[in-house]
């Protein structure tokens, strides 16, 4: 095919894209610079030497307190969660052959939201209550909430298979139950607790700390290489279903297991960050474009939802009159318009 190369080693033999390497390539090197940045720049402004310095045992107490307390958490959960985000959409997108298909659209970050705003609201602490809830906290309330969005969009959307159409459509619906489910929680809860979820809701990185780092890391260490071995399936998945079959795919189990894998990764990055909107619609259609591929590519995908996130976070603690502005409010000003535009352009599409 066009724009392919084969690598071959004895009896194996890999087919690569050298554009979809320069683009991860790329990616990654201006994350690690985004990343740097991030560390280094805010109200107290820290040389990269001192960081450097810092890391490995070295710089004062107030550079320690700074670089691992405060920066170093929050721009590794950006890092975890936009790749989580990325990556996310990219299965949906693929799964429903669907630019609007996103965790977004389909209800999947507002189940994460029902779980964690319940446990946060119908508590007196803060991501703790009695009993079971108290052990599960918000970040596994959230994987709860969002594998049941994600388990409920499937079962809804089945009709003699999987339609890209109709998951959207029962995905909106699955987003307005969970919307009005999550502000009825805020209205029975505590005040304090319900001015804590709102902040939650918003997606906010300002807050985190090595806690939110744990869980997600390990999460995505099993999800994630899940994911990337499954990626002959998915690439499969682009064609018609007969198509597919005739590869030997069994595509409605593919399609069911990957659906929970893209819903587990969404409500792992929500359950960190809360629900910071419109990244995992978004990159996978940028990383498209960038690649010229035929569907978003999963790794690409994972880079860039990665340096999507922490490039806001950036902007938001740089940006003069944005300091404290929750990471969420930024994309999702930049991603609505993008949203209408895909809006419209799908509907030119099915028109043509």
């Amino acid at each position: 095919m066009p724009g392919r190369r084969v690598l071959a080693a004895g009896p194996f033999a890999w087919t690569f894209r050298p554009r979809v390497i320069v683009v991860v390539v790329v990616a990654l090197a201006l994350l690690v610079l985004v990343a740097s940045l991030n560390i280094t720049l805010g109200t107290s402004r820290i040389g990269l030497g001192d960081v450097l310095r810092t890391l490995v045992g070295g710089g004062t107490r107030r550079e320690a307190a700074i670089v691992f307390d405060l920066r170093m958490p929050r721009t590794l959960t950006g890092i975890l969660v936009g790749a989580a985000f990325g990556l996310s959409g990219a299965l949906f997108q693929t799964i429903a052959r669907n630019p609007l298909a996103s965790p977004d659209v389909l209800g999947i970050t507002w189940g994460a939201g029902v779980g964690a705003v319940a446990v946060i609201t119908l508590s007196g602490n803060y991501g703790q209550i009695s009993g079971l809830a108290g052990a599960l906290g918000v970040p596994l309330a959230g994987l709860i909430g969002g594998l049941l969005a994600g388990i409920a969009l499937y079962v809804l959307s089945w009709r003699r298979g999987l339609d890209g159409y109709r998951m959207v459509l029962i995905g909106i619906g699955i987003s307005a139950v969970g919307y009005n489910v999550t502000y009825w929680l805020l209205t029975v809860g505590d005040v304090d607790d319900a001015a804590r979820a709102t902040t939650w809701l918003v997606g906010n990185l300002g807050d985190v700390g090595w806690e939110a780092v744990g869980p997600v890391l390990l999460a995505l260490a099993v999800l994630v290489p899940i994911t990337l071995v499954c990626g002959r399936t998915v690439g499969g998945l682009q064609f018609g279903d007969e198509t597919s079959r005739g590869l030997g795919i069994r595509v409605d189990a593919a399609r069911g297991g990957l659906l929970l894998l893209a819903a587990g990764l969404a409500a792992v990055a929500t359950a960190a960050s809360g629900p910071i909107a419109f990244v995992a619609l978004a990159t996978p259609q940028i990383a498209l474009r960038l690649t010229r591929s035929a569907q978003p590519p999963l790794f690409g995908s994972l880079v860039l939802g990665a340096l999507l996130t922490v490039t806001a976070d950036l902007l938001v603690r740089v940006l003069p009159g944005a300091a404290d502005l929750p990471v969420g409010v930024l994309t999702a000003v930049l991603g609505a318009p993008y949203l209408i535009f895909l809006f419209v352009r799908t509907r030119r599409e099915a028109t043509a």
